[in-house]
């Protein structure tokens, strides 16, 4: 597949032919799969420290129990099972459909054991810690199969690109559904039973597995690949992703790499803190979760419609740099909500503006990474990419309740918050000046149109 900077001019679609497109089966299996997708994501991360700091967890536990994340950042290391091999029974359904049924069966399972040792019951927060690993590690193995089956699914890259944001849609409508509806839920049934009951809406990505299709053009290639147990399949699985990205992208590969790995800092390294401080902040559930479900759903979804109008007219890297500037000023933005604190218009102010930007910013790096991988390896190297995007702000937002809590001690708690998410907000520079440098190498290597 090309690169970004070595693609031919393809040519625009007519407003008929993009609503021909969505009315076809796998879009509508696309957006379900990515809800089933996003749902996990933050009942692991922002969602449980929610609920912890509602049960007087400190911060800082919920800061070291939020790495249980970096399964998703590790994804890659397990990929190429993923790429390679068939499950059994489940295997009947085909390779990536029959992965994507065992993580979904996986995440309900997790789910309900959170619910049910909750952080008082037994084994305490070692035994929710178990779960929410189980949790993270089924996540992100779905993550892997579905990644790899839109990819594959897509008859070429305008149509990848159509996936992709279906997708896209599906994901913020879950962690909408992750981050403000179960604020509601559990207002009204308690933690545990909200907990079962996303557990259960695992059964949507059940239905969207059962009714997508195996990705015909890729079977082919799969197949005729030598099984991992071979000494040379296990070499070209474990090794061949990653020879073949950097014998395409050369040396220009670490800085793609980098520069993934930094784009999304603004928002990894806050994770954790978010709900505790609408805790600290004296909101209660139901405010949280009308703005989250209100003003922050239709952000979001703007947000994913800007960023795929701009990728298209723009170009990826101008949407991409764009992209950078607004995260940064989006998460730095939450300082506001500690001059205020209670205040629910600017609370839904800041709200609004950061899904809006988070929206805009995550179409385009998937679409950009999706361009990246090529077919036979499209798994790992997709999980590669998204573990690289993912692992270094996963890694550091462990940090984040150590940092909040000592600045408390010499500034006082607000001021604390106001420090950290302007802190934040800064870290955007380096992928700023980096995808910057990728779009100056792109503007050369790309001639300019006749």
């Amino acid at each position: 597949m090309t690169t970004p900077a070595s693609a031919p001019p393809r040519r625009k679609r007519t407003a008929m032919e993009v609503l021909r497109e969505l009315r076809q089966p796998k879009v509508a299996v696309t957006l379900a799969l990515g809800f089933s997708s996003g749902l996990p994501f933050l009942l692991t991360a922002n969602t449980l420290g929610y609920w912890l700091r509602d049960e007087g967890t400190g911060l800082k536990a919920i800061g070291f129990i939020s790495w249980v994340g970096l399964a998703y950042s590790l994804k890659w290391l397990w990929s190429p099972v993923v790429d390679r091999v068939d499950l059994p029974l489940l295997g009947r359904l085909g390779r990536r459909r029959g992965w994507m049924a065992f993580a979904q069966i996986l995440v309900a399972a997790g789910l309900v054991g959170i619910a049910a040792v909750g952080p008082k019951g037994p084994g305490g927060l070692t035994a929710i810690g178990a779960f929410a690993l189980l949790t993270a590690f089924a996540s992100a193995t779905q993550d892997i199969a579905i990644d790899a089956w839109r990819i594959e699914a897509a008859a070429d890259v305008d149509e990848q690109g159509l996936l992709s944001s279906a997708a896209a849609l599906g994901y913020r409508a879950a962690i909408i559904a992750a981050d403000a509806l179960i604020l509601a839920v559990a207002a009204r049934i308690g933690w545990p039973g909200a907990y079962v009951a996303y557990g259960a809406a695992m059964a949507i990505g059940l239905v969207a597995t059962w009714f997508a299709l195996e990705p015909a053009r890729a079977e082919a290639t799969l197949r005729a690949q030598a099984p991992l147990w071979n000494p040379r399949g296990f070499f070209d699985a474990v090794v061949g992703p990653f020879i073949d990205f950097f014998a395409q992208h050369k040396a220009l590969g670490f800085l793609m790499l980098i520069a993934i790995a930094t784009y999304r800092l603004p928002d990894f390294v806050m994770g954790p803190m978010y709900t505790p401080y609408y805790v600290d902040l004296g909101l209660t559930k139901d405010a949280v979760a009308a703005v989250r479900g209100s003003i922050g759903l239709f952000g979001a979804l703007a947000g994913v419609a800007a960023g795929g109008v701009s990728a298209v007219r723009l170009g990826l890297f101008p949407t991409l740099i764009a992209g950078a500037v607004l995260q940064g000023l989006g998460t730095a933005s939450f300082a506001l909500l500690a001059l205020h604190p209670g205040n629910v218009a600017i609370f839904s102010a800041v709200m609004g503006t950061d899904n809006f930007v988070q929206g805009y910013a995550g179409v385009a790096l998937i679409a950009y990474m999706s361009s990246l991988t090529n077919l036979g390896y499209t798994a790992t190297q997709y999980a590669l990419l998204s573990s690289a995007y993912a692992m270094l702000g996963k890694f550091l937002k462990g940090f984040s309740g150590a940092i909040v809590e000592g600045m408390a001690k010499t500034y006082g708690q607000m001021p604390a918050y106001e420090i950290a998410f302007v802190g934040a907000g800064l870290i955007a520079l380096p992928a700023l000046v980096l995808f910057l440098i990728l779009a100056r190498i792109h503007a050369r290597a790309v001639p300019a149109p006749v």
